[in-house]
C-alpha cells in the first residue's frame, strides 16, 4: 500500500474514529520537554485530524495538511473552523507561512517521505529553535489479561493478513544535522486504549496489512468484518478489552547549521 492509498473514502472514514492516543503522546511530550502554549504550529500528514487535534492542545493556531483530500474533508468535519487550516499537500512541500512554525508534529508519516527533502523544507518553514515531534504508534500483541489475544494475532491474524513492509528506520543525528536540526530525544511509547469488540473491529478494518487485501481484491470488506467476529468472539467474552500500543516520539529542535544554505 502507498501514501495515495489512503484517498480512498473508506479508510478516511475509518479514520475518523480511530483511538485518540495522539493526546498521550502530547502529553508524554509536555512531561519530557516542558509544558508551555506555542502560537502556530503545523501537524503534517494530518490524516483524519486527530494529530492536528492532539497539537492544539498546546498550540494556539494548527494548519494541518496532507496529501489526501479525503482525509482533509474529514480532518476539517473532526476539527472545525476555530483555530485550525486545513489544506492537500506533499509533507516535502509544505508553503512558507506569513509566520514561521514554533512547533511541528508528524504522526505516521516518516515511511512514507522523502527524509531528506522532507527535513530541509521542515527546517525551511520553522522558526530557529523550534521543535519538530516525529512520532508513531501501532497496535501490539498484546490485550491486558488475555492470553488468548497473543495467540490470536500471532496463530490467526498475521497468517491471514501478512504485514507489509514499512521503512521503520530510526533516525539519527547524521541524518537530520544537515537540514539544520538536532535530535533532543528519542523516546519509545508504551500506549493504551480500551475496545468493545465492534469498536475494535472498525479499527482492524483500516490496518494496511487489512487494507492491503480488500485494495488488491483479494477480499471483500463485509467478509473480512465476518472473519474478525468469528475468530474474534470468544476473546472479547467480557465486553471491553485493553489494548497495547507501542511506538516512539523523536523530538527535534530546529537551530542554525553550516549545512544550511537557506
Amino acid at each position: 500500500m502507498n501514501n495515495r492509498s489512503f484517498d480512498h473514502k473508506r479508510i478516511a472514514e475509518g479514520y475518523k474514529d480511530r483511538p485518540f492516543l495522539h493526546k498521550q503522546v502530547i502529553e508524554q511530550f509536555q512531561k519530557d520537554y516542558g509544558a508551555r502554549q506555542y502560537e502556530n504550529g503545523l501537524d503534517v500528514g494530518c490524516g483524519a485530524g486527530l494529530s492536528a487535534k492532539a497539537l492544539k492542545l498546546i498550540c494556539k493556531n494548527v494548519t494541518g495538511t496532507d496529501i489526501s483530500p479525503e482525509m482533509i474533508a474529514v480532518a476539517q468535519e473532526i476539527c472545525g473552523a476555530e483555530g485550525f487550516t486545513f489544506f492537500p499537500c506533499k509533507a516535502e512541500e509544505v508553503p512558507c507561512p506569513d509566520t514561521s512554525y514554533d512547533i511541528v508534529t508528524a504522526a505516521g508519516v516518516v515511511q512514507w517521505v522523502d527524509r531528506d527533502a522532507f527535513l530541509q523544507n521542515l527546517r525551511r518553514i520553522m522558526r530557529d529553535g523550534g521543535v519538530a515531534v516525529i512520532y508513531d504508534f501501532c497496535i501490539s500483541d498484546r490485550m491486558e489479561d488475555c492470553e488468548s489475544y497473543t495467540a490470536w494475532w500471532h496463530e490467526q491474524y498475521l497468517q491471514e493478513f501478512p504485514k507489509p513492509y514499512r521503512n521503520e528506520r530510526v533516525w539519527t543525528q547524521a541524518d537530520v544535522e544537515p537540514a539544520g536540526f538536532t535530535i533532543v530525544e528519542q523516546i519509545p511509547l508504551t500506549l493504551s486504549w480500551e475496545f468493545d469488540l465492534d469498536t475494535f473491529i472498525n479499527f482492524m478494518m483500516i490496518q494496511s496489512n487489512v487494507n492491503a487485501k480488500i485494495e488488491g481484491n483479494e477480499k471483500c470488506v463485509d467478509e473480512v468484518r465476518q472473519w474478525f467476529y468469528k475468530t474474534l468472539e470468544d476473546i472479547f467474552t467480557s465486553g471491553k478489552q485493553t489494548v497495547i500500543f507501542t511506538g516512539y516520539s523523536w523530538y527535534l529542535k530546529s537551530c542554525y547549521n553550516k549545512y544550511q544554505n537557506t
